[in-house]
């Protein structure tokens, strides 16, 4: 009796491991994967290959982080993406990069990566790097400036903001592990979602009257 209540125990325990074990990205099974960006075919968690025949010989290289973004936006920075629709090489890798430059004044607005940790590094001027941790940590705020050379780390999931304190122009370069990191801009989210949030459901959420939320919709309501 006492083998039997044992291996039905070990068993149950095997139940509850297994999805730790087996849940994971699976490894590359080439060297490269370059994203059929136009593909039919069915894809999950990424695109589908091209033949190597078909990839060209430039899939490995990119010179679109070379030239910065035009800053003259409603909140004075340009982000130009090098996710896997940009760059179809980094396809499975579970890599991609971002440049981010910013007007003096400008500010990348809080926001979220859902499927990456970010790592950056200020190439020029001066940044405020803002952290917000979750309800765990009391929401707590880390912050500090950042000036060229330096680099900051942002965990997979926590909102957060990069604002240019300098009086000059500044950027930032910054790195996901994945190939598709996402973001999730929160005035943009709460304001400009479509269908729009119920104003009922942001008044009660924000404890301030349905005018106000109305003018916010109104300045998100062509995006950023």
């Amino acid at each position: 009796m006492a083998y039997s209540q044992t291996l039905a125990a070990c068993l149950i325990a095997m139940l509850f491991l297994a999805p730790s074990i087996l849940a994971t990205d699976p490894d590359p099974l080439q060297d490269f994967c370059v994203a059929d960006l136009d593909g039919k075919a069915v894809s999950v968690n990424g695109h589908t290959c091209k033949p190597m025949s078909e990839a060209g010989d430039d899939f490995l290289f990119s010179s679109k982080l070379a030239k910065a973004g035009n800053t003259s936006t409603p909140n004075g920075s340009a982000v130009t993406e090098l996710d896997v629709a940009e760059w179809p090489g980094t396809n499975t890798l579970g890599v991609s990069m971002n440049r981010v430059d910013f007007a003096p004044g400008g500010s990348n607005p809080p926001h979220i990566h859902p499927r990456a940790t970010e790592i950056g590094i200020v190439m020029k001027g001066e940044l405020l790097v803002g952290i917000i941790g979750s309800l765990d940590s009391g929401n707590k705020l880390y912050s500090k400036v950042l000036r060229a050379g330096e680099t900051f780390l942002i965990p997979r999931g926590l909102m957060h903001f990069q604002f240019n304190v300098g009086k000059t122009e500044a950027s930032m370069v910054v790195s996901f592990n994945s190939q598709n990191p996402g973001i999730v801009f929160v005035p943009l989210t709460v304001f400009g979602s479509n269908p729009p949030i119920p104003t009922p459901v942001l008044t009660k959420a924000l404890r301030v009257d349905a005018g106000v939320v109305e003018l916010l919709k109104s300045k998100f309501a062509g995006g950023f």
